[in-house]
């Protein structure tokens, strides 16, 4: 098995387990009674370790190298799944949520990593283009597979099925893992993370990747709360959703031919600029097919958008601190996650969905500013 196949397929295999776990577990919940406050919780559960720990494994990892940290966050998911079986009880199931995220944290940072260390610099932009369309493919595949499980099994089996996944992801990362590089030593004195935040580049792109976070996220959970104010039904609001997942795939097949023609700090100001587009125009449309276009629209910004900010941080990143530089933006990006919604739901309760919308559009705009090449010549080595 070759290096960049095996971590797409600890990708598929661990990025499904989560994806799955977040919908057994969010169901599990509502099924033992909890109070939609208690399933947002749950849900945040999820993002605690990647929030807190995503830069120090990174950092890790440039240490010691992928396979065992690998191991361990398979294995952490894999247990973290065993609780609910054996304790169906809504504590054990934020403890599950919990070691997911960790699994989540882990996982993710060395993965993003190993990409851009198994590329050649020709190979980059299309090997992260791949990864995060397996990325992409897990968000269908995951509650597809949840679904299922429930339906035909209940939910404590459900937690099995999904606990098998991270078991596979324990044997690939036990059994291949040697084949997997290791960060490149460096002479140089360890670099702190402040010292780090000198970099204008990589201070740059953390700003950019954090609002490409905001804005796809935000986009995401404000738009079924406008479809079901504007009296969609629950079947036309997923579709308009499916539109903008189906759009981020799509573009990310072509976006290394995209890269080579605009350049990737170029795409990633237009990126933001469609994204900026798409959230000015929802206020003025509810019907569906407009709604879908829109949200196709804004999936081809979005979808370009975060695995350009991959390509930027590991390029930027000083030698041998790769992992602790693509960690320092999941950290970044989580704490995005956890404060954006709590800042723009009070935006939206004081001044409404419309304001919403357009104040995002603004803060888009604002990204794409942000993301213009400094200068022109810089592109994909």
């Amino acid at each position: 098995m070759k290096p960049l196949h095996l971590t797409f397929a600890l990708g598929f295999l661990g990025f499904v387990s989560l994806s799955a776990a977040r919908v057994v577990l969010s169901l599990y919940a509502l099924e033992l009674g909890a109070q939609p406050f208690a399933v947002g919780v749950l849900v945040a559960m999820f993002y605690v370790f990647p929030l807190l720990l995503s830069w120090p494994l990174g950092a890790l990892s440039d240490r010691i190298g992928s396979r065992w940290p690998l191991v361990f966050g398979a294995g952490s998911g894999a247990v973290g799944l065993v609780i609910p079986y054996f304790w169906g009880v809504l504590p054990a199931l934020f403890v599950a949520a919990a070691l997911s995220g960790l699994s989540l944290a882990i996982t993710h940072v060395n993965l993003q990593n190993l990409v851009g260390l198994i590329s050649l610099p020709a190979d980059r932009t299309r090997n992260f283009s791949n990864f995060s369309m397996v990325g992409a493919a897990t968000n269908f595949a995951g509650p597809l597979i949840a679904g299922l499980a429930i339906d035909n099994a209940g939910f404590a089996i459900a937690c099995l099925y999904v606990m098998a996944l991270s078991v596979l992801g324990v044997i690939f990362a036990a059994g291949w893992g040697q084949i997997l590089p290791i960060s490149p030593r460096s002479s140089a004195p360890p670099v702190r993370i402040l010292d780090t935040l000198t970099d204008r580049d990589i201070v740059r792109t953390l700003a950019t990747s954090s609002l490409a976070q905001l804005g796809t996220d935000l986009y995401q959970f404000y738009l079924p709360i406008y479809g079901h104010a504007a009296g969609l039904s629950a079947t036309v609001i997923g579709v308009v959703l499916a539109s903008f997942a189906l759009a981020s795939f799509t573009v990310r097949v072509v976006m290394a031919r995209l890269v080579q023609k605009f350049g990737d700090e170029r795409l990633l100001a237009y990126s933001f600029y469609l994204g900026a587009v798409a959230f000015l125009l929802v206020p003025f449309f509810n019907g569906v097919i407009t709604l879908t276009l829109i949200s196709f629209m804004f999936g081809l910004g979005m979808g370009c958008a975060q695995p350009i900010t991959m390509i930027l941080m590991f390029r930027h990143s000083p030698k041998g601190r790769s992992g602790a530089t693509l960690g320092m933006r999941l950290t970044a990006n989580n704490l995005m996650r956890v404060l954006g919604p709590a800042v723009f739901g009070s935006v939206g309760s004081a001044l409404g969905l419309f304001a919403v919308f357009w104040i995002n559009g603004l803060v888009m705009g604002a990204g794409g500013f942000l993301a213009r090449p400094t200068n022109a010549a810089r592109r994909v080595p």
